[in-house]
């Protein structure tokens, strides 16, 4: 089979096993800024919860972990663009997300970027890019 038969066009979704959504959903609108999209019921007591950064084309969902599991944070691997890394650090910090020390700052062709993790212990990067 050839790539291009496969028809994936892009990524829409990453999707994080969280332990309260309704915390998650205060974490990443109400500190993070990002916009609620999705916020459906399903099954007897599930909710399908969606968020993003306002405009972007790929987002967050914030799931219930799997039965018989507990949300486990870890390094996910997901980047948020900036362009102004000093004051997306700065206002983060000002929330009370818990952010790395210190804005990393490699030289050469290493963007700036800083670590911050979620409620559920999940780490995520900031990267400034113009």
């Amino acid at each position: 089979m050839s790539v291009t038969a496969s028809r994936i066009s892009e990524i829409n979704l990453v999707c994080l096993a969280v332990a309260d959504q309704d915390r998650s959903i205060e974490f990443y609108v109400d500190k993070l800024g990002f916009e609620k999209r999705t916020d459906t019921p399903f099954g007897d007591k599930y909710r399908w919860v969606e968020v993003a950064p306002k405009g972007a084309p790929t987002g967050i969902a914030l799931a219930p972990p799997p039965p018989g599991t507990e949300a486990q944070g870890r390094e996910t691997g997901i980047t948020l663009r900036t362009d102004d890394i000093e004051a997306t650090f700065s206002h983060m910090r000002s929330a009370g997300v818990d952010v790395d020390a210190e804005i990393s700052r490699m030289g050469g062709p290493v963007p700036p970027m800083f670590w911050f993790r979620d409620p559920d212990g999940y780490s995520l990067m900031v990267v400034e890019q113009a």
